[in-house]
């Protein structure tokens, strides 16, 4: 089993609810921001030590892997050493995924949005109370039976719903805990990390090859 913490939180298990069962339709795209003004590292870039948060609800929640992973970014404390980043991947199917990290911004953020053909959805951890917004929201697509028919956009509901919230740490280790008393396999086991480490490596490896072109 792997720490990937913010798997065992009540926002991201309700937003795997929503995604397995249709309720957001056919997914187009996620972007995740995780930036602040917060400890400038020297042993490690913006993009190892925050991505593995954003990627592991990514690919939590797309239940795949990304066919391609790209990353751009730049060193303005230190040198060679990335204080803000932007990772793109793509999945299969078309499906999109960006991610926003920065220790170089003037805001704290931590936020994950989806947006589906059915409905969008905003997950901002830094709400005290209303954590998760889903907006009933999006484009209808009429067939095209005449000249005049096109495009429209939908406005419906913004609904805030009532999540039980349970401490990410508390709940990782009573699974911990349960998996090791029923054998069972773990929410995020080896699998899981080893992706999750397989996109890490891929974005890296594009952010050092950006910076040897640009030399």
């Amino acid at each position: 089993m792997v720490g990937h913490l913010l798997i065992y939180h009540s926002v991201v298990e309700r937003l795997k609810e929503m995604v397995a069962s249709g309720e957001l339709g056919e997914i187009h795209y996620v972007y995740t921001q995780r930036v602040n003004l917060g400890v400038i590292r020297q042993d490690e870039n913006a993009l190892l030590s925050f991505a593995p948060h954003d990627l592991s609800i990514i690919l939590y929640l797309l239940g795949e892997e990304p066919v391609m992973v790209s990353a751009h970014g730049e060193s303005y404390i230190q040198k060679g050493i990335e204080d803000v980043v932007f990772v793109s991947l793509r999945f299969s199917g078309g499906k999109m995924a960006n991610i926003h990290l920065s220790w170089l911004d003037p805001h704290k953020v931590r936020k994950v949005t989806i947006v589906g053909s059915k409905k969008m959805v905003v997950f901002d951890d830094m709400e005290v109370s209303e954590k998760l917004k889903i907006y009933d929201k999006g484009v209808r697509n009429p067939s095209y039976d005449t000249y005049g028919e096109y495009l429209s956009l939908r406005f419906g509901d913004i609904t805030i719903p009532s999540i039980k919230m349970v401490e990410p740490l508390r709940a990782e280790a009573e699974h911990f805990i349960q998996c090791m008393e029923t054998r069972k396999e773990p929410r995020t086991g080896g699998r899981d990390g080893l992706k999750v480490v397989k996109a890490l490596m891929a974005a890296q490896q594009s952010l050092k090859e950006r910076e040897s072109r640009s030399k």
